[in-house]
């Protein structure tokens, strides 16, 4: 334990921890590994935890030229001089006021600014790297001096590997993250997302914390024991951890008064104070039954999130680019120049706040509404043709409202000829405002015989063919595969499963589609019908037989 316990405290250190003698890692497969890191079984002695992450970061794939602890040996002195570590300043490119000391004598404290102002001088493409002083803090822990520390560092920024996503370098990578959190949060954590909307003036801004509540307020044995899976299984464990953080917050403190100003601050003390409240096994059991996305999905709506922010110029952290990320998100729903016959301009934000993050950037854009372009099936898919994604609104006779987010351009009906034929992706959600504000989450619902039987079955679909169809997602479907959550179209990649969310004819439209779930409008657009069950958490979207009073279909502006 002294070999590695240089930078330790060790009165500041649970001993109950390191009790155990140090045991043996003999295992090499990775499903081994994984196993071990999420069962904890290097988490109770030091030596050995030390040795795994020499193991874990020594087999990351790296650039050529790849800084090591020679290359510190060799700069340090010229950098740092003859200031104390404790003195020196940081590198801009993180957050001065945010570097945990994880139970680190004084020693170590210094020795991590001094191991940060040495990578920041090897690494000069670093733009924005806030998790780089939690990282160096926790790695100084289990080595054996200051050089041995920076190489690992340096091994974590320098992997090369394409498809092993680790911490993030630039803004651009950082507030897309932030982003895809916010999708996920969405998803996965609806009941602490609608909390989030009620009390928060500014959601994004709360998600933006996610990577401070790992990486800056959580305790050292909760951080530890996260780092020992983020090393065997990446960037998606760090998602997971942050929306089990998100559940248990709400779960604690979802029943008190929150108030607008200090949500942000809350969340922050909570996690902080985690051990009051959730044990770290019982985090990491919270995160892993959280039935995420695949970690190339995740990756594919990260590159999508990028993209959004580079069309908005949102790509390096300055005073300019926050002013334009504000204006893009927050004024997305403008007062002065938002106009709709349905909902107020609270509700528009208030829909705003479901739909995935990279549309959040847009403005809403009027394509089509029965008060002026008339109760026509045919001008509703001519004004809604070429615009993927649209919203569709919709106020009945009785004063009901409710909608949908359609993720797909409705010109994907005509694969079917003249028949109804199902298309859409997971990201397509139903709503209610009113009486009651709901979203409805929707299932993804597969029907294999469409996706390999041909058009002859494509054209067999039907609306009663839908109401026969299972609602569950059926068996798991290998790592390498993607859901109909993703679009093809957005993502340019071939799609082998058929889902069923949206259809259109020239006879009606159907939105969701699977065990006689469905929301019907007839082809004057004046009459509809509802079919709920248990994805509705047995409430109906609204009456089961409406007149409507006007119909909107919105579409997104850059």
């Amino acid at each position: 334990m002294e070999e590695y316990g240089r930078f330790v405290d060790w009165d500041k250190m649970d001993a109950g921890a390191q009790s155990q003698e140090a045991k043996e890692l003999s295992c090499g497969e990775l499903q081994e590994l994984k196993q071990l890191a999420r069962q904890g079984y290097w988490a109770k002695s030091h030596a050995l935890r030390a040795k795994a992450y020499q193991r874990l970061i020594g087999g990351i794939p790296c650039r050529t030229v790849t800084p090591d602890a020679g290359v510190y040996r060799d700069i340090v002195g010229k950098i740092v001089g003859r200031r104390g570590g404790g003195a020196l300043p940081l590198p801009e490119f993180v957050d001065d006021s945010l570097v945990p000391t994880y139970c680190l004598n004084a020693e170590g404290v210094g020795a991590v600014r001094k191991i940060i102002l040495c990578v920041a001088n090897q690494f000069p493409d670093i733009s924005f790297c806030p998790a780089l002083p939690s990282v160096t803090a926790l790695l100084l822990h289990y080595s054996r001096d200051e050089a041995e520390c920076f190489e690992q560092v340096c091994r974590i920024l320098a992997c090369n590997d394409p498809s092993r996503r680790l911490i993030d370098q630039t803004f651009l990578a950082f507030e897309s993250s932030c982003m895809t959190f916010g999708d996920l949060v969405n998803k996965y954590c609806q009941a602490a997302h609608k909390l989030m909307v009620a009390v928060s003036e500014d959601v994004l801004q709360v998600y933006s914390d996610w990577q401070r509540w790992l990486f800056g307020e959580l305790p050292m044995p909760y951080v530890a024991r996260v780092f020992d899976v983020f090393l065997v299984e990446g960037y998606k464990v760090l998602y997971r951890v942050a929306l089990a953080l998100l559940k248990f917050f709400h779960k604690v403190r979802g029943g008190r008064p929150l108030a607008a100003e200090s949500v942000q601050q809350d969340i922050r003390a909570f996690v902080r104070d985690i051990g009051s409240a959730v044990s770290p096994e019982r985090l990491l059991e919270k995160a892993f039954a959280i039935r995420l996305l695949s970690r190339k999905e995740i990756q594919l709506l990260q590159l999508a999130n990028e993209k959004a922010l580079q069309r908005k110029g949102i790509t390096v952290k300055h005073k300019r680019s926050w002013l334009l990320w504000w204006q893009n998100v927050h004024l997305a729903v403008h007062a002065e120049n938002f106009k709709s016959e349905i909902v107020s301009v609270k509700e528009m934000r208030d829909i705003w706040s479901w739909i995935p993050e990279r549309f959040a950037l847009c403005q809403p854009l009027l394509l089509f509404t029965t008060s002026e372009h008339g109760c026509s099936l045919s001008r509703f898919y001519s004004h809604s043709e070429g615009h993927e994604p649209t919203l569709l609104l919709i106020k009945t006779t009785a004063k009901e409202v409710c909608g949908a987010y359609l993720s797909t351009d409705w010109s994907a009906r005509r694969r079917g000829g003249n028949k109804l034929s199902f298309f859409g992706t997971g990201e397509c959600f139903v709503f209610r405002l009113q009486p009651e504000v709901e979203r409805y989450e929707w299932v993804i619902i597969r029907h294999p015989e469409l996706a390999s039987a041909g058009p002859e079955a494509e054209n067999h679909s039907s609306a009663a063919a839908a109401s026969r169809l299972p609602s569950s997602s059926g068996p798991a479907e290998p790592s390498d595969r993607l859901s109909p959550f993703l679009s093809a179209r957005h993502f340019n990649l071939p799609s082998k499963t058929a889902s069923m969310f949206m259809a259109g004819s020239s006879e009606c439209i159907i939105i969701g589609g699977g065990d006689g779930q469905a929301l019907y409008l007839d082809a004057d657009l004046n009459h509809g019908r509802t079919s709920h069950c248990n994805t509705f958490n047995n409430q109906p979207l609204c009456s089961e037989s409406f007149q409507i009073s006007v119909l909107e279909v919105w579409g997104f502006r850059d």
